[in-house]
C-alpha cells in the first residue's frame, strides 16, 4: 500500500462512469481480450456490444423467458446463454448467418440458475438449477454426460443415525484450472467436486457465513491442497476462517455481486441497494489502520493519516478559464482582456521549504522531506 500512495500512477481501479450503454439488460459480462461485453435481457434476448463504437454488433434471440446468465468461452468465438425457460444455449459468433447458428442447446427440467464454460474447454459446462441441483455437462462426442454433483450425506439408516439434511447449491463455479468444482449452499459451506470424477472430495464451512450466493478467485489466490482420496466416498471435511470480513455497517445492505481486480488488489461489490446504484471497491493490499480522517471546511478533499505517511484526496477539476473566475465564460475565439494587478496571483497553500506535493488527477499525496 506505501507504494501505492508514493506511486499515485499505479492506482489500477475505476474511478469514474466513462460511458453508459442503453441496453436493458439485467447483468453483463467482459469477453477475455476486453474488446467486447454482452449482457442479457428480461425479454430473453441476449446483446453484445463492441466497447471501441459503443454499438450493439450481435443478438442472440433464442429464449422465450428471462436470460439468467451469460459467459464466454476462453477464445471469445462462443458465447453461453441460460434462462428460466430451462435452457441452455451456446452461440457460435464466427458464423454470418442471421440469426446466428447454435452450436448446441441443453434442456433441464427446471428453471436454470446460472451455466459458465470450463476455462480450458469450451464444450465441458456446470449449470445450477433453481431447485439447488447442480449438473456438470460434457458435449464431446466421446465423452457425452450429464452427471448430477451431489452432496455426500453423512449417516445411514442401517447405522440408525438419521442423515444430514441436503443443502440447496446456490452458486457453481469452476476454479482457474478447471480440475474442480467450487458450489456454495444455502446452509453457510463450499462444497469441492472433482470435475474428473464429479465426485465430492471437500467440504469447507464458512465461519460467520449465512447463504453463499457468490464465488470469485482472485488471480495468483492460493486454493487447499486436493488429493486423491484413499476411498470413494471419502473427503475433506474443513471450516474456513475468513481473512477479511466486508460490510455495510450503516444501511446494512448484502451484496448482489462482486469480483476481483486482474491484478488481485481491489475487490469491487455491488449493493443490494434499491435506492441508488452503488459500486464499493476495497483495496485487499491496504493492512494500515486508519488513525484520523478531516474534512475541508470549504472544497471536496480529505486528509487522512495512516500508519505511515499522510494522504490528501480530492477532485482535481481540469483547468480552464472559465473556472479561474466565476464571471468569466468560455468563448470560442481569442479576445483582448485587460488582466488587474493581482488577479492571477496564485498563493501554494504547500509552498513551506520542508514539505513537497505530488499532484495527479485525483490524488495529492504530502510527505515530509528527510
Amino acid at each position: 500500500m506505501n507504494g501505492i500512495l508514493s506511486d499515485p500512477f499505479t492506482i489500477s481501479y475505476p474511478t469514474a462512469v466513462q460511458t453508459s450503454l442503453n441496453s436493458g439488460a439485467s447483468f453483463a459480462k467482459f469477453d477475455p481480450s476486453g474488446y467486447y461485453v454482452a449482457g442479457g435481457r428480461p425479454d430473453g434476448s441476449a446483446v453484445i456490444w463492441d466497447l471501441d463504437t459503443k454499438a450493439p454488433i450481435r443478438w442472440l434471440e433464442g429464449h422465450v423467458k428471462a436470460v439468467t446468465s451469460v459467459d464466454w468461452s476462453r477464445n471469445s468465438r462462443y458465447v453461453l446463454t441460460s434462462s428460466k425457460d430451462w435452457n441452455v444455449i451456446i452461440w457460435d459468433l464466427a458464423s454470418d448467418t442471421d440469426p446466428i447458428r447454435r452450436r448446441a442447446t441443453v434442456r433441464f427440467d427446471a428453471p436454470v440458475v446460472s451455466a459458465s464454460f470450463h476455462p480450458r474447454n469450451s464444450q465441458i459446462v456446470v449449470v445450477l438449477l433453481s431447485p439447488g441441483d447442480a449438473y456438470l455437462v460434457d458435449l464431446r462426442k466421446q465423452y457425452r454426460s450429464r452427471v448430477e454433483l451431489c452432496e455426500i450425506q453423512e449417516g445411514s439408516e442401517d447405522e440408525g443415525q438419521g442423515s444430514r439434511a441436503r443443502s440447496a447449491m446456490t452458486v457453481v463455479r469452476f476454479d482457474p484450472t478447471g480440475r474442480y468444482v467450487f458450489a456454495g449452499t444455502s446452509a453457510g459451506s463450499v462444497l469441492v467436486f472433482n470435475t474428473r470424477t464429479k465426485t465430492m472430495i471437500a467440504r469447507h464451512k464458512v465461519s460467520g457465513a449465512g447463504i453463499i450466493r457468490g464465488l470469485d478467485f482472485a488471480k495468483g489466490g492460493r486454493l487447499p491442497v486436493y488429493t486423491a482420496s484413499a476411498a470413494e466416498g471419502e473427503y475433506i471435511e474443513q471450516e474456513l476462517e475468513p481473512t477479511y470480513r466486508f460490510n455495510d455497517p450503516i444501511n446494512k445492505n448484502a451484496w448482489h455481486a462482486m469480483a476481483y481486480s486482474p491484478d488481485g488488489e481491489w475487490l469491487a461489490g455491488g449493493a443490494a441497494d434499491n435506492a441508488s446504484h452503488k459500486i464499493y471497491i476495497w483495496d485487499l493490499a491496504n493492512e494500515e489502520p486508519l488513525l484520523h480522517v478531516h474534512w475541508h471546511p470549504k472544497k471536496a478533499a480529505i486528509v487522512s493519516l495512516p500508519m505511515s505517511e499522510t494522504s490528501l484526496c480530492g477532485i482535481v477539476l481540469p483547468q480552464t478559464v472559465g473556472r479561474i473566475r466565476r464571471r468569466f465564460e468560455e468563448v470560442d475565439e481569442n479576445v483582448e482582456y485587460e488582466e488587474k494587478e493581482d488577479e492571477f496571483d496564485i498563493v501554494c497553500p504547500f509552498s513551506r521549504p520542508w514539505m513537497r506535493a505530488y499532484v495527479t488527477k485525483a490524488v495529492c499525496t504530502i510527505g515530509r522531506r528527510k
